[in-house]
């Protein structure tokens, strides 16, 4: 933040300080510039971002200055946010994050209602109904934790293959108090799930292709971990993988539910129909439209 000598002997208030922010990140390529800089402000004061909006006319110390503007100067390199400040919301619920986990985001969100959606509808039979669910590619346990909080009747195993997102899911279990309902497992997909009672198999694992992860934003491309990101040259590999091995792990009419990516949802659809495992396969979109959500119900075994 420089100034110049018309402006040099004003008070850089919290006001000031978000206005001046949000131009310079608007120039450096941020899509919500204004938002980045309240959250970098609330977090430098070590407040909730609602409380600058009673605080515009106070004028930080220096101290609180000084480390605005270090994470102001990593965010206009294309640091995301969440990285910066150590935690994203997801569901309402609050998470930490690192760079060793995806950051969640709203579209995985759908992963969540369509599980307990799915739930209720089977709770208002069967009311003593407890579920088993898996939550494949875990990262943060966003999703485990999410459904967990609004599914007092299950059980979770909450999946990853990297023991540095392992921690942080295992954070972020203890601190919403679930350790009691989510058991975080190492393993390479379904691999070392021994269980074929399981109701539902949650994932949002990596489902990007080697071409379209040259498309993604810098921000993405450079910060998060390129393994939770790319499954590799088709972008539907692991997905495939996933539906094979969930195939024998679900019950009878159980429900994989995965998320994926708009470019490959009609792959992705055309491979579970075309197997006598699945039915009911269908594929959901987002708020913007997108095709985001692959779910399928499980047929019955043969014998």
């Amino acid at each position: 933040m420089t100034t110049n000598s018309t402006t040099q002997s004003e008070p850089w208030t919290i006001l000031r300080l978000l206005q001046w922010t949000t131009e310079h990140l608007k120039k450096t390529g941020s899509s919500s510039p204004r938002l980045d800089a309240e959250v970098l402000l609330a977090h430098a004061r070590g407040c909730d971002r609602i409380q600058l909006y009673t605080a515009f006319s106070e004028e930080p110390d220096e101290p609180v200055k000084a480390k605005f503007r270090e994470l102001v100067k990593r965010r206009a390199t294309g640091e995301p946010v969440a990285y910066l400040v150590g935690k994203k919301e997801f569901y309402s619920l609050p998470f930490q994050v690192s760079k060793d986990c995806l950051i969640p985001r709203s579209e995985t969100e759908h992963v969540v209602i369509e599980c307990l959606d799915r739930a209720k509808t089977i709770l208002a039979r069967d009311p003593s109904k407890i579920f088993k669910i898996v939550d494949v590619c875990t990262g943060s346990g966003c999703i485990a934790i999410s459904i967990a909080k609004h599914l007092p009747q299950c059980s979770i195993k909450a999946i990853d293959l990297s023991p540095a997102a392992i921690a942080i899911a295992n954070a972020n279990v203890a601190q919403h108090q679930l350790s009691e309902q989510i058991a975080v497992v190492e393993s390479d997909l379904l691999s070392s799930i021994a269980d074929s009672s399981v109701d539902f198999v949650v994932s949002n694992p990596p489902y990007v292709s080697e071409s379209e992860f040259l498309q993604l934003e810098k921000s993405v491309r450079e910060h998060e971990p390129r393994m939770a990101l790319v499954s590799g040259a088709t972008g539907t590999e692991i997905i495939e993988r996933l539906a094979s091995q969930a195939a024998d792990k679900l019950v009878e009419n159980g429900w994989l539910i995965c998320e994926l990516s708009p470019m490959i949802a009609d792959q992705v659809e055309s491979h579970l129909n075309g197997t006598s495992q699945w039915s009911s396969v269908s594929i959901v979109k987002d708020l913007a439209r997108l095709k985001r959500i692959a779910v399928a119900q499980r047929n019955a075994k043969s014998s």
